[in-house]
């Protein structure tokens, strides 16, 4: 009888401290009434519009349609809670950078980050918010070298070179080009890139006739466009950013260079490339690659910016990238039931989830697994999915002469 008595008591004691322990957990928590996002990110300096055109308004939609929801629903605090941003000026600059992500976490305590623009500042905030165990989401820029390096709480959410660069060269050889000039930006985004292409680009018969870099806030190309002119290349590849993109389409037509195909890595598929020279990027190329045919969820997006911005849909690069790796992330968040970074990642390393992309999921290297397409062209007024996959939406074309002026 006394056995029995003492096991009761035991059993009831121990569900008593279990409940002691819970309840104590649970106050462990403090109030709570929004997650803090940071971001340093280039306003101002040579990297300034890849954060005003390119990223910048796809984070603030994707904030603007969670907190018009309510916020993300957090199960440890029982409630939705809104997102509010602290975004610093880099000057795109990386060491202000990285002492402002320093910052935002030391300083701000911020709860989650969002990433810099550019492949090498990605490639460096990467490394601190590991360093801090603070899951950062790749948004304006795409390193291999990531892939490469432990760095577990890292996701990049846009492809990257050796996903765009064999694709592209597909596509150079389907138009029936043969000589092929590159340039490419002193950054890493440069370097990869030219380093893939140079291996890629003979498998495909492709002869490089020419592979120059250039400094970053470049005024003019002229020089390594005759060059390329001299050499008779009929393809021309820019692995290159939107300002120089702009530059090199300028002074391309003003020298009256005419490869069959033109392609540049970033700038291209941007509302301000096409605003700049109107019908005259009739077959220019350029990365990404979506359009509003390329799937249902597609289209949504593209009229949702519009209804919010009232603007039309100005990037057919990275834009449906951001917001999906956003998306994933608000669903991972609210699976884990806790902003605890290490839970997070957990279900983002494992789970796939319904985006405007489609389903979105990460690989074993935390890499997106789930591309629109690889390689854009403007057709029609259209910036049409060319490479060769189920995701093309239209064949691609030799680019026709400049127009004259």
């Amino acid at each position: 009888m006394r056995s029995k008595v003492f096991r009761i008591l035991l059993i009831l004691t121990v569900a008593v401290l279990s409940v002691f322990n819970f309840s104590c957990s649970k106050k462990e928590l403090p109030p709570k009434d929004k997650i803090l996002i940071g971001q340093a990110v280039s306003m101002s300096g040579p990297l300034a519009v890849q954060d005003a055109v390119v990223s910048g308004p796809y984070y603030d939609l994707w904030i603007k349609d969670v907190n018009a929801k309510g916020g993300i629903y957090v199960e440890d605090y029982g409630k939705k809670l809104p997102l509010e941003l602290i975004k610093y000026d880099d000057k795109s600059d990386p060491g202000t950078m990285t002492r402002l992500i320093e910052k935002l976490i030391m300083e701000d305590k911020v709860d989650f980050l969002l990433p810099p623009v550019s492949t090498a500042f990605l490639f460096a905030a990467a490394k601190i918010a590991n360093k801090h165990k603070y899951i950062m989401i790749g948004g304006a820029g795409g390193a291999m070298k990531l892939k490469n390096v432990d760095l577990p709480y890292f996701f990049q959410s846009l492809n990257i070179a050796e996903t765009q660069v064999p694709a592209l060269a597909d596509v150079i050889a389907e138009v029936g080009a043969k000589k092929v000039a590159i340039i490419s930006i002193e950054d890493l985004h440069g370097v990869e890139y030219k380093e893939i292409a140079a291996e890629e680009f003979p498998k495909r018969g492709l002869e490089i006739v020419m592979s120059k870099s250039y400094p970053m806030g470049v005024k003019d190309l002229s020089a390594l466009l005759k060059q390329a002119k001299s050499l008779k290349a009929d393809a021309f590849v820019g692995f290159s950013y939107p300002d120089d993109c702009m530059l090199a389409t300028g002074q391309i037509m003003e020298i009256g260079y005419n490869p069959k195909v033109f392609f540049l890595s970033v700038g291209p598929a941007f509302s301000f490339y096409k605003g700049a020279f109107g019908p005259a990027i009739q077959g220019v190329m350029g990365g990404g690659a979506w359009n509003e045919k390329s799937s249902p969820g597609a289209k949504r997006f593209a009229e949702h910016f519009r209804e919010v911005s009232g603007k039309e849909m100005g990037n057919y690069w990275g834009s449906i990238y951001f917001y999906a790796a956003m998306e994933h992330f608000v669903k991972a968040v609210e699976k884990a039931g806790t902003l605890d970074q290490e839970k997070i990642r957990e279900v983002m390393e494992e789970k796939k989830f319904d985006t405007v992309l489609g389903e979105f999921w990460y690989d074993e290297n935390h890499m997106s697994a789930n591309h629109p397409g690889e390689i854009g062209q403007w057709q029609n007024g259209i910036f049409e999915v060319v490479d060769k996959s189920e995701k093309r939406t239209a064949p691609p074309i030799e680019k026709p002469a400049w127009p004259k002026k």
